[in-house]
């Protein structure tokens, strides 16, 4: 697949090109090439930075990086058994637990919210920062939810962070799935109230609050788009999870013995589930 010219590999971040240097020279800057390609696609045209991690995936399988980059392009695609089985590899190989919510959104995505809800107990969370342990709560209320368990998603997004006046980069996303579970239960009030403590935090227009807002006081959008198009939204109904950070920064064993997995040579993945989004 072609690449422009202006990208030369070296937008992507520090950690992700000292990875690299395990490759030789030529094949280190093509694999840089591609992830960037990713980084560039992923949120616009989500298919062609699937297509472009790949190759990546096919040029370097034993970088750590690069199986997380093609998981997250397979996520954002719905390919959820092939995404799951990406970050497994990449976790085999780095250690890191910092995939385990995004790793259990994809049990969302594959219809087993049940296997979600028990990552969330796992020890592993413990060991995920403050950010991560948001995500995590915030897949496992997502969990409880896709299990008809709505009071259960509000008590799971109750929290301190979700109390602090403080604002951090998840913020606006904890409390639009606060919002967003209280009127499902029929809250209105409450819900009206969240969404727009949401949208006072969310300054990079993370959600739709101010839509949601509008929505709650009777204002009527008209569409533009043919009332048969499909317009998808995040990979899993209401995922919070964040790209990966080999992905994001170029732009400016596992968990249960029953899903199928990759292996670190590259071998190819199993074909994707269908996903309830």
């Amino acid at each position: 697949m072609p690449i422009p010219d202006d990208v030369t590999g070296h937008e992507i971040d520090q950690d992700v090109r000292q990875e690299l240097l395990s490759l030789p020279k030529t094949l280190a800057e093509d694999v840089a090439r591609n992830l960037v390609m990713v980084a560039r696609l992923i949120d616009e045209d989500p298919e062609q930075a699937y297509a472009y991690s790949r190759i990546a995936l096919r040029l370097a399988s034993r970088v750590a990086a690069v199986r997380e980059a093609a998981g997250f392009a397979a996520y954002a695609t719905q390919k959820y058994a092939e995404a799951l089985a990406e970050f497994r590899a990449s976790r085999r190989m780095t250690g890191s637990v910092e995939l385990w919510p995004v790793m259990a959104d994809c049990e969302r995505g594959l219809g087993r919210p049940e296997k979600a809800m028990a990552m969330a107990g796992e020890p592993e969370v413990q060991k995920l920062d403050k950010a991560g342990q948001v995500e995590m709560r915030l897949v496992a209320a997502g969990a409880r939810r896709d299990m008809g368990q709505i009071d259960a998603a509000i008590v799971t997004l109750q929290s301190p962070e979700l109390a602090s006046s403080a604002v951090h980069s998840w913020t606006p996303r904890l409390r639009y799935a606060y919002a967003d579970a209280l009127l499902a239960a029929g809250r209105e009030d409450e819900a009206r109230e969240w969404f727009g403590k949401a949208l006072e935090a969310d300054k990079d227009g993370a959600t739709d609050a101010s839509d949601r807002l509008a929505e709650l006081d009777g204002v009527e959008f008209v569409d533009a788009l043919d009332e048969d198009e499909d317009v998808t939204g995040s990979p899993v109904s209401g995922s919070p999870v964040s790209e990966s950070p080999a992905v994001a920064d170029a732009d400016s064993d596992g968990i249960d013995e029953d899903g199928d997995d990759t292996d670190e040579d590259g071998d190819d993945t199993d074909e994707d589930g269908s996903s309830k989004a």
